[in-house]
């Protein structure tokens, strides 16, 4: 994926296995965004695949993406900050969705129905797993960041992906929400309900490290290392091109 005469992107492939949390670290400029952008659809690589299950999907617009079972969280929170938190959650169930617009239209029978059934689903569920329960009628733009930010990992979930791509998701945030939002990432990808596997691009080696299958290394648009953890953390390459001298992994409280 190149940006005129800048190649962000070159040579880069993964494999994202089921059920695993997988992470991308690298330098700012590294080219981390841009591979999740190229997975969600919003860049369409010039040269190169992309595979969801084994189906190409290179042509496939974002929203079709989504309706494969893609769903993502942005660098910079992405939310409707007039309307509250509920009817913030609520854009994500759009996909599933199976009333037409004359039934919408009045909200009677099957249309209610479906609704209810929905919003239940987000009121037991999502809002239960993030614990926004005291903040669910509030418009999300009066809230702090960091419950922003569990609105919008809210929102994508209520997609109930397959694949979730988190940009950045602690960025911003105090040590309390770092460790709160570490625990709901493990729990949409541990927990039975969920079961969601997980792309994710972030700066804090120490939640990287704790809760990651496997890292993979990006430097000026190219995979140098990947591996597990526990590797990635002592290859020398890794700690020369983007952790310095010292081993920043090593203690983390």
């Amino acid at each position: 994926m190149s940006f005129g005469r800048v190649c962000a992107l070159d040579g880069i492939s993964i494999k994202i296995k089921k059920g695993e949390i997988h992470s991308v670290i690298g330098p700012n400029g590294a080219g981390k965004t841009v591979m999740m952008n190229c997975i969600s659809g919003l860049y369409n690589p010039q040269k190169g695949s992309i595979h969801y299950k084994g189906e190409r999907i290179n042509h496939l617009k974002p929203h079709d993406r989504a309706k494969l079972g893609i769903a993502r969280t942005f660098q910079k929170v992405e939310v409707f900050g007039g309307m509250t938190v509920l009817d913030n959650i609520r854009l994500g169930r759009h996909i599933h969705y199976k009333s037409g617009i004359l039934s919408g239209a009045v909200y009677l029978g099957k249309t209610a129905k479906e609704e209810m059934e929905h919003r239940k689903f987000i009121e037991e569920e999502i809002i239960d797993l993030l614990e926004i329960e005291h903040i669910r009628d509030k418009p999300v733009g009066m809230l702090p960041y960091g419950l922003q930010k569990r609105v919008e990992l809210g929102r994508a979930i209520a997609l109930e992906p397959e694949l979730l791509i988190l940009d950045e998701p602690l960025a911003g945030l105090n040590l309390e929400e770092v460790e709160d939002m570490a625990r709901f990432i493990l729990d949409i990808n541990q927990e039975k309900r969920w079961k969601i596997t997980c792309l994710l691009v972030e700066h804090d080696m120490g939640v990287v490290m704790d809760i990651s299958d496997n890292v993979y290394v990006l430097n000026f648009g190219n995979m140098i290392v990947d591996g597990t953890p526990e590797a990635v953390q002592k290859n020398p390459v890794v700690i020369k091109a983007y952790l310095g001298e010292e081993d920043l992994y090593a203690t983390r409280k």
